[in-house]
C-alpha cells in the first residue's frame, strides 16, 4: 500500500517531481525519462508507470527551458518504439501459452484477455490505436507477438504511433501546460488526461460485459 500511496503521488504531483528530478539530475533527466517510457511500453509487467500524463508533464518542463524539447521528443519517441518491439519480441517468444499464466502482482490475465478482444477488433491498428490508452498500450505489442503479427506490418504500425503519441502529449503540455489556468490546477489537469485516458478501455470493458450478459441471456431463453 504504502509503494502504490508513493506511486499515486508521484503520478499526481508530476510537474513538481519532474522539476526536483532536473534540479537533481541535470542532463541525466533525459536517461532516467528514456527508461519510464521504454518500461511502460517494454515490459508487461509494468502497465503502472505514468504515461501520457508523463509525456504532458514533460511538455510543460520543456517549455521553461528545463528540458530541450526536441531532443526529448525524439528520445522519448525511440524509447517508445524500442519498448514497444521488446514487448513484441516476448510476445512472439512465449505464444499463447501465456494465457495460462497465474495472475500475480506484476501480471494481470485479465488485462491480457481483454487486449486480446480489443485487437481482434481492430486489427493491425491496435498498436497505434492503443498507444493512447493505459494498460492496453502496455500490452497490445504483447498480443501482437502472440498472434504471430508480421515484424515489418507491427513495425509500421509502432513507428507511427510511438511518433504520434510522445508528439501529442508533449506538443499539448509545452504549448498549455505553463498557461497559468493550468499551472494552478495542474493536479486536477493530469487527473484529467488519467481519466480521458481511461475511458475507452472502460467503455471497451462495459460494452464486452453487456455483450456477454446479452448472449447468456438469449442462452437462456
Amino acid at each position: 500500500m504504502e509503494i502504490l500511496a508513493k506511486l499515486l503521488d508521484v503520478v499526481i504531483h508530476l510537474d513538481k517531481h519532474l522539476i526536483w528530478l532536473a534540479t537533481e539530475y541535470g542532463v541525466w533527466t533525459y536517461s532516467i525519462l528514456f527508461a519510464i517510457v521504454f518500461c511502460e511500453t517494454g515490459l508487461v509487467v509494468t502497465p503502472f508507470l505514468p504515461g501520457d500524463s508523463l509525456l504532458f508533464a514533460v511538455g510543460t518542463l520543456a517549455a521553461t527551458g528545463a528540458l530541450d524539447v526536441t531532443t526529448i521528443t525524439l528520445l522519448l519517441a525511440v524509447a517508445a518504439i524500442l519498448g514497444d518491439t521488446v514487448n513484441y519480441a516476448v510476445g512472439a517468444y512465449l505464444g499463447p501459452k501465456v494465457f495460462r499464466f497465474k495472475d500475480s502482482r506484476f501480471f494481470n490475465t485479465k488485462h491480457l484477455e481483454r487486449t486480446h478482444r480489443f485487437y481482434e477488433k481492430y486489427g493491425g491498428k491496435t498498436i497505434i490505436i492503443a498507444r493512447f490508452i493505459p494498460i492496453i498500450r502496455t500490452f497490445a505489442p504483447f498480443v501482437a507477438g502472440i498472434g504471430k503479427m508480421t515484424y515489418a506490418r507491427f513495425l509500421a504500425y509502432n513507428v507511427v504511433g510511438g511518433i504520434a503519441w510522445v508528439f501529442c502529449f508533449i506538443v499539448a503540455g509545452y504549448f498549455f501546460g505553463n498557461i497559468p489556468v493550468v499551472k494552478r490546477n495542474f493536479t486536477l489537469v493530469i487527473l484529467g488526461i488519467i481519466f480521458v485516458s481511461l475511458m475507452p478501455g472502460v467503455i471497451e470493458y462495459w460494452r464486452h460485459r453487456a455483450a456477454s450478459a446479452r448472449e447468456a441471456s438469449e442462452t437462456v431463453h
